[in-house]
């Protein structure tokens, strides 16, 4: 497994190749975040980022989304897939968000969690993307990289986290991840990883 000073130069190494690298949903407020993370669930930001412009003309808040009817919220965000438990955790979310928070999207991992549809992963989105505080998001590309970088072995999403917090300091904890995301949408592809343009080849045990 990697050390902190070889993790500091893989690091270093995204920054070159991903130096811009953030969410690439679009979002207006941590409520369009919010859902928008839900519904890029087994799916792309790009499909969800077709869909959510008249998604949130139409429910432009967690009072709106509330009220929706679960048939018709099905039909508008069907083309983002699973989109009858989507929509469930939707206007869950909305009633949650309208009777516990007066609308708001709390700021903290302890109360996101508690909200319908929302786990670790989403909520430190949130905590990194809107909030701007130290997180890290692991989805399938942040599990897939950490282990074929050699980051941890562990292969449940909360202990890598952990392993990943361990190993770098907490002012590029957001950093990392995001770029990790992106490194695994550009590169590292689960099926046919590009190692031939890789950055981060020599520091990769991960077989070309």
């Amino acid at each position: 497994m990697k050390t902190r000073t070889e993790t500091r130069h893989i690091i270093e190494l995204l920054e070159t190749q991903h130096p811009d690298a953030d969410t690439e949903l679009h979002y207006k407020n941590a409520y369009q975040l919010l859902v928008a993370t839900i519904l890029s669930a087994q799916s792309t930001d790009q499909r969800v980022n077709t869909v959510t412009p008249a998604l949130f003309k139409k429910y432009p808040d967690a009072g709106a989304l509330a009220n929706a009817k679960s048939s018709e919220l099905e039909r508008d965000i069907h083309s983002t897939g699973f989109f009858r438990n989507k929509a469930k955790s939707i206007i869950g979310l909305g009633k949650a968000l309208a009777e516990r928070h007066g609308g708001h999207v709390p700021d903290t991992m302890e109360e996101l969690v508690t909200l319908p549809g929302i786990g670790r992963k989403t909520a430190n989105v949130l905590l990194c993307a809107w909030f701007r505080r130290p997180a890290v998001p692991v989805d399938t590309h942040v599990q897939r990289l950490a282990g074929r970088l050699g980051l941890t072995d562990e292969t449940a999403p909360e202990k890598i986290e952990a392993a990943i917090q361990s190993l770098v300091p907490e002012s590029d904890w957001s950093f990392t991840a995001t770029a990790l995301i992106w490194h695994g949408r550009r590169v590292c592809a689960a099926r046919h990883p590009a190692c031939d343009r890789c950055t981060l080849r020599p520091d990769c045990p991960y077989p070309a």
